[in-house]
């Protein structure tokens, strides 16, 4: 069954912010790294339930993107009656754990 992927404005800027640092509109390679990463965000419509549950929350999952250095995690959550995937931050791999109430 298919979900709906609703990207919140916090990932919305941690996109934006991902995009610019990487320097993706100067590099052709930078370029496809990023629309890997929107395009894994995406996959979450048909296989939400794939990434694995985060240790900052039971109800958060997470998917990881990219190879060192350079590997983000994905945080969202489901909700299954909905059938909607929430993506509530992006966030580089190497960072420390967040509390549940920042995002």
């Amino acid at each position: 069954m298919v979900y709906r992927v609703e990207i919140t404005t916090r990932a919305s800027s941690d996109l934006i912010d991902i995009f610019w640092l990487i320097q993706a509109i100067d590099s052709p390679t930078a370029l496809a790294w990023f629309d890997g990463l929107e395009e894994m965000i995406h996959s979450l419509e048909k296989q939400p339930r794939r990434g694995m549950v985060t240790v900052e929350s039971s109800t958060f999952r997470q998917l990881l993107y990219g190879t060192k250095p350079r590997v983000y995690r994905i945080i969202y959550e489901i909700d299954e009656i909905a059938r909607i995937v929430h993506v509530l931050h992006i966030r580089h791999g190497a960072r420390a754990a967040f509390e549940p109430h920042e995002i």
